[in-house]
């Protein structure tokens, strides 16, 4: 039996993680369940799976919630706030975690299950793309076990050599393709980008996510985030990960090898396939996903990515390269642009000036070396960005 905390449990990966719990019940038990505001949602996970602790982001929710618990006869504490998330990281009774909570907001209570030494199922990308070099430490330093979930990550572990150490050419390993959509826009006549709304942009074609990550989808932005974590969890230089757009999301990523080999793993769009891949590592259990047809896909596509549709990409590449603070500040940057461009004050388009304004403006040379150097550099981000937004919109 494995105890689980899920950070991040109202979201589409702790939704998509609950049903895989569900069919596996006798294996897994939840023991903490995280949210920020979705009260209704997290009661109804409460009472079906009776964890001891849920956490909200909000003391009257939390107590709000406390309340509805009690008077159902639930058993479940109820706590809130930054620091509750960490403890439900760190208890010592919890195995594994589940790291799904979007944005800079994931970091602190991921990292502190790295320090806990704890098995980390890692959907929150930006832990690796804040603090790449802070987070590895942690894990290797207190033998914590990192398992990707992100469908691209996790498809290229499943490729990868079971005994891949780090070493592309000890593994004859000659690079990485991370698969993209192309999002909603991959065809769209440039022009008409000005003016695309919101919901246009958070309606995915293959995939079920948060507003958020659909925007990044969009501006193509998720894969430069994926670009640097993969360069992160697989010790891979920035010019041996290649993204290929492949519309039909079939393919999840490949491994390209020295012998002439490509291994891909392939499957239906479903985020429970690589959950239930990491969760029950290296066994393998049933995730409610049906088997795919190849015989229905018929076809695959693939094209090399237009960096004048999608210059999030290009900047992704650049941060990279320039290293120290620079991913941090992207990260950063791209979470004020996507929230404005959600709130109607600057256009799609204008996602990408705001990133590379805070780019221009903070210098990329500083090293991070602790939590509190990356929580400094994304506040100073975080500020240069709205300046240009408020700025621009004068």
């Amino acid at each position: 039996m494995q105890n689980l905390t899920i950070l991040g449990s109202t979201g589409s990966i702790g939704v998509n993680t609950l049903d895989v719990v569900r069919r596996h019940r006798q294996s897994y038990r939840i023991v903490a369940l995280c949210a920020h505001r979705q009260v209704e949602r997290l009661f109804e996970q409460c009472i079906e799976f009776q964890p001891r602790y849920a956490v909200l982001g909000d003391r009257a929710l939390a107590a709000a919630l406390a309340a509805r618990l009690a008077a159902a006869s639930c058993p479940t504490e109820v706590a809130s706030g930054p620091e509750a998330l960490l403890r439900m990281a760190e208890l010592p009774e919890v195995d594994v975690v589940m790291a799904a909570i979007v944005g800079a907001a994931g970091l602190p209570p991921t990292l502190a299950a790295a320090v806990a030494g704890k098995k980390i199922l890692l959907a929150n990308k930006e832990a690796l793309v804040m603090a790449g070099a802070v987070f590895m430490r942690a894990v290797h330093q207190n033998g914590a076990t990192l398992l990707p979930i992100d469908s691209e990550h996790n498809a290229i572990f499943q490729s990868l050599p079971s005994d891949y150490s780090g070493n592309l050419s000890e593994s004859g390993v000659l690079g990485l393709f991370l698969t993209a959509s192309g999002g909603p826009f991959r065809t769209m006549a440039l022009a008409d980008l000005d003016s695309v709304s919101p919901e246009q942009a958070c309606a995915h074609p293959n995939w079920v996510m948060g507003q958020k990550i659909s925007v990044d989808s969009a501006t193509m932005m998720n894969k430069g985030l994926e670009i640097i974590e993969a360069h992160w969890l697989f010790n891979v230089p920035a010019d041996k990960i290649e993204v290929v757009i492949h519309p039909e999301s079939v393919v999840h990523s490949l491994v390209q090898y020295a012998d002439g080999s490509v291994i891909a793993e392939l499957g239906n769009p479903d985020m429970r396939t690589p959950i239930a891949h990491a969760l029950a590592y290296p066994r393998r259990i049933a995730a409610g996903v049906e088997p795919l047809d190849l015989f229905q896909v018929a076809s695959l596509h693939f094209e090399r990515p237009d960096l004048e549709r999608f210059p999030c990409l290009a900047l992704a590449y650049r941060a990279l390269s320039e290293g120290g603070c620079a991913s941090t500040t992207l990260n950063a940057a791209n979470e004020v642009a996507v929230q404005a461009f959600l709130e109607g004050r600057i256009a799609f388009t204008t996602i990408h000036l705001v990133i590379a304004a805070a780019m221009d403006q903070l210098p990329a040379t500083k090293v991070l070396d602790s939590l509190a150097d990356v929580l400094a550099a994304d506040r100073m981000a975080r500020e240069a960005a709205e300046q240009f937004i408020i700025a621009k919109a004068c």
